[in-house]
């Protein structure tokens, strides 16, 4: 077989046949005196369960080459029990010699702390008043309890205890242990605790259970099903996680630069900033986006490495445990991306790939599924673009091409349809409005071209008098355009140009004219 596999009997076995070896002082080497009372034991037993034992076989201490130890300050009935314990992992503790007990464990070194039996000492220190075992044994439960939620004495908690427990901010766990403890502690004995599903439920924080648990399992849970205020606060969270919310990104800042990895988050109720658990390791030309209180660190360039290599990493924090895990990678190695999240998706755009160029490939992360899949591409491979979502929509505004010039497009894509269109393009600049304003002008001051009959004189007027509205209005806001003036409407009928010195001299013929005539 390729894995072995493991026997927790066996050593449990182990330890009993040893005690019976102890009992028939068979291969025993040291004895422990105690008051009048010799104790035979096996001394490599002594040397693994207790630092007190190792340190005095161990090392140059005269004990180490005795056969025979004086103990001082303990009772043969208590080093009995401790050694039982030792050897069977059972121990007999009663009113009588609870405190003898605690001191001579203290004085061996067998009262180390741990995820097993933190719960026990936690209701012995309560009954011996004794608060600074109760606090370190508490402090263990609370930073450790992924290890005491196996243990048997959870389920013996009662109702109280294990609502402080879960409504603690110090308890290191994920929520969705959180519910499995809630869970196993309602059916450890379902009669009598069904009735307090409400009032546990409500310590859960739904809000950083991860979508997928929370619609899937928790919300078909038989015990969530027969609770109609269970099945609300669900309903909410939906309508939470799925609405947009914009000020989230807001306070949240970090450095992917070589130089730093650490982050920082904004206390909106206290105005103060935190600092956040250090990045793993130093990324270059990452990009992040958060979601369902999750920050996700996606893709990079290694230059620890001797040759500078495009990594498909993610790295996710969370803000409940401020741990950082590593996350489905995505499909394509790539970095100086754009990523930005809506609903419960991330997309990341654009980038450079693995061959250092310039990729217009749109990768989109499902968090339902905790899967990375391939979108419609880019119509235009850009780097550095500004991205925003809403309204069932992926924006994405100018940017910059492979050359470092700016790209003046903008692009959206549509979530329903997976595909981009391009909606406007904005003007280049001052000498394109300028080109704009001057072709206006040089439209409007032309001369009038000879047209013939009505419809002809019509269509110039209206060429002259109503330029493009647009053009003109840009026009006035740059220059004065005089408009020229139809000076002979009749003969201008007849596709004629007449200047006013043309009009003067006309008028002497004419009267000339009548002038012989009459003398004539």
């Amino acid at each position: 077989l390729d894995e072995p596999i493991l026997y927790k009997e066996q050593s449990s076995n182990l330890l009993l046949h040893l005690n019976s070896l102890r009992h028939e002082n068979i291969l025993t080497d040291v004895l422990l005196c105690s008051e009048n009372t010799e104790i035979p034991y096996h001394r490599n037993v002594l040397v693994s369960s207790s630092p007190y034992f190792r340190a005095m076989f161990c090392n140059n201490f005269i004990e180490r080459r005795q056969t025979r130890i004086k103990l001082q300050g303990l009772t043969s009935a208590i080093l009995n029990t401790i050694i039982d314990y030792v050897y069977t992992g059972l121990a007999h503790i009663s009113m009588d010699n609870v405190l003898p007990l605690m001191q001579a464990t203290s004085m061996l070194q067998y009262n180390q702390l741990s995820p097993d039996n933190c719960l026990s000492l936690i209701r012995l220190s309560e009954l011996m008043n004794c608060n600074t075992l109760r606090e370190k044994a508490k402090d263990m439960a609370m930073k450790r309890f992924s290890d005491v939620f196996h243990s048997e004495d959870l389920c013996e908690l009662s109702l109280p205890e294990l609502t402080g427990y879960l409504e603690d901010d110090r308890l290191c766990a994920e929520e969705e242990q959180v519910f499995d403890t809630l869970v196993a502690w309602i059916h450890h004995d379902p009669l009598t605790r069904c009735g307090a599903i409400n009032a546990l439920f409500k310590k859960v924080r739904l809000r950083h259970v991860h979508p997928t648990y929370l619609f899937q399992f928790i919300a078909s849970d038989p015990l969530i099903q027969s609770s109609a205020l269970c099945i609300e606060l669900i309903e909410s969270v939906r309508r939470l996680m799925f609405s947009v919310s914009i000020k989230y990104l807001g306070g949240l800042t970090g450095d992917f630069e070589p130089e730093g990895r650490t982050m920082s988050k904004a206390q909106e109720k206290s105005q103060e900033w935190k600092r956040l658990a250090k990045l793993p390791i130093r990324l270059y030309k990452a990009s992040y986006a958060a979601l369902h209180s999750v920050v996700y660190v996606i893709g990079r360039l290694n230059t620890n490495a001797k040759y500078c290599e495009v990594c498909t990493t993610v790295y996710t924090l969370s803000f409940k445990t401020n741990e950082w895990r590593l996350a489905q990678p995505i499909l394509e190695p790539r970095f100086s991306h754009q990523s930005v999240s809506y609903l419960h998706f991330i997309f990341i755009l654009g980038g450079l790939g693995f061959d250092r160029h310039l990729t217009d490939s749109v990768e989109r992360y499902n968090s339902m599924f905790n899967q990375w899949e391939s979108m419609a591409p880019m119509p235009e491979a850009v780097l550095h673009p500004a991205v925003a979502a809403t309204n069932q929509r992926i924006y994405m505004f100018g940017g910059e091409d492979a050359m470092q010039n700016p790209v003046r497009l903008t692009n959206v894509h549509f979530r329903a349809k997976n595909n981009f269109f391009k909606i406007f393009s904005p003007p280049t600049g001052r000498r394109r409005s300028d080109r704009t304003v001057h072709s206006s002008v040089a439209q409007t001051q032309a001369p009038l071209t000879p047209t013939t009959g009505r419809r002809g004189a019509e269509k110039a007027r209206s060429t002259v008098r109503q330029p493009n509205r647009q053009d003109a209005a840009t026009a006035r806001l740059r220059t004065t355009v005089r408009r020229p003036t139809v000076q002979n409407h009749n003969e201008l009928r007849q596709g004629m140009r007449v200047s006013p010195m043309t009009r003067v001299n006309r008028k002497k013929n004419v009267k000339q004219t009548l002038k012989k005539n009459n003398s004539g």
